[in-house]
C-alpha cells in the first residue's frame, strides 16, 4: 500500500521547491509547489517524499505557459505567476543580506523581463539514431529535452534551432555529444560548436553553409576537453555589440546579460548607486570588467581602472576605450587580487564576480575599507559569503535593486551598494 501524507508548504527554498516538514520531523523540498498551499504527499520506491496531489492551491499558481514544462530543466517555476516569482527573489535577496549582518534594510527596486527575450543560449547537443537533439538538461538529469519551443528564448534563437539540427546531423565532429553557445548580438547569432571529435575538412564546409544560408557573422568551434581558445570554423561577416554607445567585438562566447533589458537595468542600477560627487580625478576600480558591460556606463562619470582576467575580452574592450577614460588591466583575480592598498585609494569600488563569488579578492576589498561599494550578485549565497565581511568593516546597505531576467528560473540578479563613512571607525576597528 502507498503510504500517503498530507501537509502545507512552509516557504519556498532556495531553487524555489517547497519546503515541507515529513512525519519524521524532517525537511524536505518538493519541486512544482507553493508557500501556502495543502499538497499530498506519496513516497516513492527510494523512500522519498513525491508531490501527489495539489488539495488547496495558492493563488499566486497558473498553468505553465510552455509545452515543455517538467521535461526541459530550463524553467522550474512555470506554474507561479510572474509577479509572485519576482516577490519571492526579492525577498530571497533581503533574507542573503540579513544573514550576512545586515539590517536595517532599505527599501528594493525590482526589475522584470519579459518573455522572449533571452539572447544567450548554453544547449546540449546529443546524437540519436534518428537524427540530432539539441536543448537543455532535464532536471538533475543528464537526459537532454529537445528545445523544440521556448517561451524564454528570442525567437531569432529558436528561429535557427532546425538549421542547427540538420548541419550538425551530418558532422563527424559530433560522435555522441556536443555543446552549443549562442549569443544574439547586434551583427546576428554568434556560435561556439564544442564537439566531441576533431572538425574534419567537410565538416567546415557545412558550417560555412549554414553560416551563409542563416546569415551567421561568426561560427567558431573547439573540442570539449580543449582549455584553449575557440578558432574560427566559418565566418561571413564582421561581429560587433554595441554597450553604452560603443562598439565592441566580442571573443566566441563571451559573457553577456541575458537579456538587452536586463544590461540596460543592471547598468542604470549601478551607476544610481554611484556617489553624487565624482569629479574627474576620482577612480573608480572595476573588477571582473568582461568586454565592458559596466565599463562604458562608469567611464561617463568618472575615470574607470577596469580588470579583467580572461585576456580575449579585456583584449575586445582596449579596442573599444579610443578616447574614453579607461585603463583597462589583465589581472586573474580570482589567484592575483587587487590589493587592499591599491583599493583604498579608489572613490568606487564595481565589482561583477562569478557565480561562486569574489572569494579572495573581497578580503582585499573590506581591508581596503573605500567609502562606496557597488555589487552585482548572481548568486545569493556567495552575496552572503561576500557581503558579511562588508557588514563586519561597518558598512551599510545604501540600495538594492533586484532583477529577473531570467524568468520563471531560481536564478536571481541583484545589484547592492555599500556605504561606509571615512570618518567611521568599523566594527573591527579599522579606520580611515
Amino acid at each position: 500500500m502507498t503510504e500517503t501524507y498530507d501537509t502545507d508548504v512552509l516557504y519556498l527554498a532556495t531553487q524555489g521547491d517547497g519546503a515541507v516538514r515529513t512525519p519524521d520531523g524532517r525537511m524536505a523540498y518538493i519541486p512544482e509547489t507553493l508557500a501556502g498551499e495543502h499538497i499530498r504527499l506519496t513516497k516513492d520506491s527510494e523512500g522519498k517524499w513525491r508531490l501527489a496531489e495539489v488539495l488547496l492551491p495558492s493563488p499566486d499558481r497558473q498553468i505553465p505557459p510552455c509545452s515543455l514544462f517538467e521535461h526541459c530543466g530550463g524553467c522550474t517555476l512555470q506554474h507561479v505567476k510572474p509577479a509572485a516569482i519576482l516577490q519571492w527573489k526579492v525577498a530571497t535577496v533581503q533574507h542573503a543580506l540579513q544573514k550576512a549582518g545586515f539590517s536595517n534594510l532599505p527599501a528594493f527596486s525590482a526589475k522584470q523581463v519579459q518573455p522572449h527575450s533571452r539572447r544567450r543560449a548554453d544547449l546540449a547537443v546529443r546524437r540519436q539514431p534518428d537524427g540530432i537533439m539539441i536543448g537543455l538538461h532535464a532536471r538533475n538529469s543528464h537526459e537532454v529535452t529537445d528545445l523544440t519551443t521556448c517561451v524564454v528564448l528570442h525567437p531569432d534563437i529558436l528561429a535557427a534551432l532546425p538549421a542547427f539540427r540538420a548541419t550538425l546531423r551530418s558532422l563527424n565532429a559530433i560522435r555522441r555529444e556536443a555543446n552549443l553557445h549562442i549569443n544574439l548580438l547586434d551583427s546576428g547569432l554568434d556560435v561556439l560548436l564544442q564537439t566531441d571529435g576533431p572538425l574534419t575538412a567537410p565538416d567546415r564546409v557545412r558550417l560555412a553553409q549554414l553560416a551563409t544560408e542563416q546569415h551567421i557573422p561568426r561560427i567558431s568551434w573547439q573540442q570539449i576537453k580543449d582549455t584553449g581558445l575557440p578558432e574560427v570554423a566559418a565566418q561571413s561577416g564582421s561581429v560587433v555589440q554595441t554597450i553604452a554607445s560603443h562598439q565592441i567585438a566580442p571573443p566566441a562566447g563571451t559573457f553577456f546579460q541575458a537579456t538587452r533589458e536586463s544590461e540596460q537595468y543592471i547598468q542604470e542600477a549601478v551607476v544610481k548607486s554611484l556617489p553624487t560627487k565624482l569629479n574627474r580625478r576620482d577612480v573608480i576600480t572595476e573588477l571582473y570588467a568582461g568586454c565592458g558591460t559596466l565599463t562604458f556606463p562608469l567611464a561617463e562619470h568618472a575615470r574607470v581602472n577596469a580588470y579583467e582576467g580572461y585576456a580575449p575580452a579585456l583584449e575586445a574592450l582596449k579596442k573599444a576605450t579610443g578616447g574614453t577614460r579607461i585603463s583597462p588591466f589583465c589581472r586573474d583575480l580570482n589567484h592575483q587580487p587587487l590589493l587592499a592598498k591599491e583599493i583604498a585609494a579608489s572613490a568606487v569600488v564595481v565589482l561583477d564576480p562569478p557565480h561562486a563569488g569574489a572569494k579572495l579578492q573581497m578580503r582585499q576589498i573590506a581591508q581596503g575599507l573605500p567609502n562606496h561599494i557597488v555589487y552585482v550578485s548572481c548568486n545569493p549565497a556567495a552575496l552572503v559569503q561576500d557581503a558579511s565581511l562588508l557588514a563586519k568593516a561597518g558598512y551599510t546597505v545604501e540600495n538594492v535593486t533586484v532583477i529577473d531576467q531570467f524568468l520563471w528560473s531560481a536564478e536571481i540578479e541583484a545589484v547592492c551598494s555599500f556605504k561606509r563613512e571615512s570618518s567611521r571607525r568599523s566594527r573591527n576597528g579599522l579606520s580611515r
